[in-house]
């Protein structure tokens, strides 16, 4: 059995998915199954009363990078990628809304006929009501990608802890797939991240992680109970801190 609200080790979580986590066995788009058992875990936190706020990727649709890359200019492939987070930002949503809990769309860019505008004060203020708050279109700006946009917004709402929601139960010195050898990490400092050049989130959201003292925890979203075992300050995944680990 869980330990009630009152073991809860951090009470105001941003979870940042990617994209490409919701395609489960597709190839293209949204897998129905797996934004369903994204909304059981998240209903999980909601239950122990976590204030919970949701950073998505778009790569299942659209990735802007992969499309400058085929000859569309950067700036328009990167809005292309920032529409494609408020698709699956509506999805995910309405997956929330149907297990009951409530919700809402932020966008930070503006399209107010489906969602609303990310404003700072109404994300808190939403938290605080209990209501999961989705943020969609990364930044807002091209160049930057949605991991830098979940740091940035644990930042603002004055998130207790960053899960990075992930396929692998961690951070490991290489990839576990291509070399069985890998090392998986407890626990790193940001600098170790940036030095090591590990492949968690991108620079600049390590960065800013770091420089606001924000915990960043990487968890494996396919393992039942993983994102509340993170809130409750249980050993998963591997924990990013400014305090030195055990691995230097």
């Amino acid at each position: 059995m869980r330990k009630s609200s009152e073991g809860l080790q951090y009470k105001r979580v941003l979870v940042k998915l990617s994209g490409e986590a919701l395609l489960g066995d597709e190839s293209y788009g949204i897998d129905p199954v797996v934004i369903g058992q994204v909304s059981e875990e998240i209903g999980a936190l909601v239950a122990q009363k976590v204030q919970v706020a949701i950073v998505i990727g778009g790569g299942n649709i659209f990735r802007g990078a992969g499309l400058a890359a085929g000859g569309i200019d950067r700036v328009t492939a990167d809005q292309m990628g920032m529409l494609a987070t408020v698709i699956n930002a509506l999805a995910i949503q309405d997956s929330l809304e149907r297990t009951g809990m409530s919700a809402r769309v932020m966008s930070a860019i503006k399209i107010n006929e489906v969602c609303e505008d990310y404003i700072r004060r109404r994300a808190v203020r939403h938290l605080e009501k209990g209501r999961v708050v989705v943020m969609a279109a990364g930044t807002g700006n091209p160049f930057f990608t949605t991991d830098s946009a979940a740091s940035l917004r644990a930042i603002e709402i004055n998130a207790d802890l960053l899960i990075k929601a992930t396929k692998v139960d961690g951070i490991y010195s290489a990839d576990p797939k291509l070399d069985p050898s890998a090392k998986r990490y407890d626990v790193l400092h940001y600098d170790q991240v940036l030095d090591q050049k590990l492949q968690v989130m991108d620079a600049t959201a390590i960065v800013l992680c770091r420089e606001n003292s924000m915990p960043l925890r990487v968890v494996d979203m396919t393992k039942p109970g993983s994102f509340l075992a993170a809130a409750l300050g249980e050993q998963v995944g591997t924990l990013v801190t400014s305090e030195r680990g055990k691995n230097e």
